[in-house]
C-alpha cells in the first residue's frame, strides 16, 4: 500500500468514533497482561462471538493468539487514563490499577462499563493483523456510559446523546 493511501485510510478510521476495550489474558508464567484495543466488535448472538483484532509487531502478539480465555473489559467514560495506561509501552500496568484475578484465571480491571469474560473461539489471519474470535461464556453489566476514540483522543460520550 501507497504512503498516500496509508495516510487517508488512517485519517478516515481515525474519524470513525469507536468505543475503546481493554483486553487481558494471563502469560504462561502466570503474570497479568492487557493492552488497550478499540478494534472490537460483535460477531453472532447464538452462540455470543465478538472479535478484535492484534497487530503482529505487537509484543503480547504471542501470548494473546495462544490464550484460551481472556477478557475484554469496555472502558467507562471516566477512564481515560487507564486506556493511556494500557496503551503504554514499558511499565507495570497492572502495578498502576484496581484489579483482581477471576476464578478462571483471567485478569479483570475494576470500572469498567462491562466485562465480556471470553474462550478464545479461534483466530483468522488479516493482513498485519490476527483476528481474535472469542466466545463469550460470562458477563458483567455496570451500565456507565464508555468512553469513545475519535481523531486519535479518548472522551467520555457528549452529554447530548441523552438529551
Amino acid at each position: 500500500m501507497d504512503d498516500q493511501k496509508i495516510a487517508h485510510f488512517k485519517e478516515v478510521m481515525g474519524n470513525y468514533p469507536t468505543g475503546v476495550t481493554v483486553i487481558t489474558t494471563t502469560a504462561p508464567d502466570g503474570t497479568p497482561v492487557g493492552m488497550t484495543v478499540n478494534s472490537f466488535a460483535s460477531v453472532s448472538l447464538d452462540p455470543t462471538l465478538i472479535l478484535w483484532s492484534i497487530d503482529k509487531r505487537v509484543s503480547l502478539y504471542d501470548i494473546f493468539t495462544n490464550a484460551k480465555k481472556f477478557a475484554v473489559h469496555v472502558l467507562a467514560g471516566d477512564q481515560g487514563e487507564l486506556c493511556a495506561l494500557f496503551a503504554s509501552r514499558g511499565i507495570d500496568r497492572f502495578e498502576n490499577c484496581e484489579w483482581e484475578m477471576s476464578a478462571d484465571g483471567v485478569p479483570i480491571i475494576e470500572g469498567a462499563t462491562g466485562v465480556l469474560h471470553c474462550d478464545t473461539h479461534s483466530t483468522i489471519g488479516g493482513g498485519d493483523h490476527r483476528i481474535i474470535i472469542g466466545e463469550v461464556k460470562e458477563i458483567d453489566n455496570h451500565r456507565k456510559d464508555p468512553l469513545l476514540y475519535h481523531r486519535r483522543k479518548f472522551d467520555a460520550i457528549p452529554d447530548s446523546f441523552h438529551e
